[in-house]
């Protein structure tokens, strides 16, 4: 089997292309390792949306269900066990190129409880729990960008965990993650940790700001505020890249003072890349968001898409942020709350999550009376 020419193109231009889904189906049935061998694939981030969906489909869950149930074990141990357990076996599938990246890619996430979002202690507390079951250097523990959040990201990569944080909607939030990755680097060296084995990814979200930024046009109706539909997503990222560069390669930065403790960049990584409106581009937050040093973590489709017809053309994210802030300043002057916009979007998105880890609490409890 051979690469996909446009995913390696993409591969080639910096981008590190991971998979936006994992299920035990896809480790066994070797599809994840063929989307690795054919389409560039370097990691897989889940979260608890994908692993409501993955445990409600087929029987590949059916025999640890009925051996936890005959253990006696409940719906929150069960779940825990499950979810590692691929983690931990897709950690492995990605051992080979999280050895030969030097640690950067090879990566597999997994998030802490969205119900613990605003809980800073439990959110630490889960978070070395869960690096501690799953045991592989290659994991990433997701930690919502909620401002109780922040001092958590610190305390996990302070304590040597490598982090993804995940729900970043706004650039302000996105400065505040980077601080907090920063600190956390600062307490590591403090207490002597190898902070080259300190990975992390701030994980912005791109679609959805799309999403709710047309809603409001579309309500405002004006010739000016249509005009700006399916622009704000791309827009956004792009100001947070040049804040990603501000703070990881500019002259004189906080960063400097780790680099030679062999310290790692936060990457920047495009989330939500799966285009909602059928009237857009089905690439386009794939061939617009072309960085050196990014992620874009894509939905099977979406990557089938950029496999199929995707044009890659080079950087088209560097050296933009001045005609990204021009579509902010215009979306402010037709009317659109963008500090609202977000807030919104971080509210939606860990009710979303918690939604669905109880869809997955509800289920999981269900298929343990059934097998007991």
């Amino acid at each position: 089997m051979s690469q996909n020419a446009n995913t390696t193109a993409l591969s080639n231009q910096g981008v590190s292309i991971w998979l936006d889904d994992l299920s035990r189906e896809r480790i066994q049935s070797g599809n994840l390792t063929e989307l690795i061998e054919t389409r560039n694939v370097v990691g897989v981030t889940t979260n608890p949306t994908i692993f409501q969906g993955a445990l409600s489909k087929g029987d590949a869950y059916d025999d640890q269900v009925k051996e936890l149930a005959a253990r006696g074990a409940d719906v929150d141990a069960a779940i825990r066990t499950i979810t590692t357990d691929d983690v931990r076996n897709a950690c492995d599938v990605f051992a080979p190129i999280f050895e030969s990246s030097g640690g950067v890619d090879g990566r597999v996430s997994i998030e802490v409880d969205p119900f613990l979002a605003f809980d800073t202690d439990k959110t630490i507390a889960q978070a070395i729990e869960l690096w501690k079951i799953v045991d592989r250097p290659n994991v990433l523990i997701k930690i919502p960008a909620t401002k109780p959040g922040l001092p958590a990201i610190t305390k996990a990569i302070a304590e040597g965990i490598s982090v993804n944080v995940t729900l970043i909607f706004s650039v302000e939030r996105h400065r505040e993650v980077m601080d907090a990755y920063l600190a956390g680097l600062e307490e590591a060296k403090n207490s002597g940790r190898d902070l080259s084995r300190i990975h992390s990814v701030a994980s912005f979200f791109v679609s959805r700001v799309d999403t709710e930024i047309d809603k409001r046009l579309e309500k405002l109706g004006s010739a000016e505020a249509l005009a700006l539909r399916g622009k704000a997503g791309v827009a956004n990222a792009r100001l947070a890249y040049a804040a990603y560069q501000e703070v990881f390669e500019g002259a004189n930065t906080r960063f400097d003072n780790l680099k030679s403790e062999r310290a790692n960049r936060q990457r920047p990584l495009w989330a939500s890349t799966g285009v909602k409106n059928p009237d857009y581009s089905d690439v386009m937050y794939v061939t617009d968001l072309v960085a050196p040093n990014t992620v874009n973590t894509m939905p099977e489709k979406t990557l089938q898409a950029v496999a199929d017809h995707a044009e890659i053309s080079g950087d088209t994210v560097s050296g933009r942020s001045a005609q990204a802030q021009a579509l902010f300043d215009q979306l402010t002057d037709v009317g659109v709350d963008l500090p609202d916009v977000f807030a919104t979007l971080e509210s939606e998105g860990v009710d979303k999550f918690m939604k669905s880890w109880q869809e997955l609490l509800d289920a999981t409890a269900e298929q343990l009376r059934a097998k007991n």
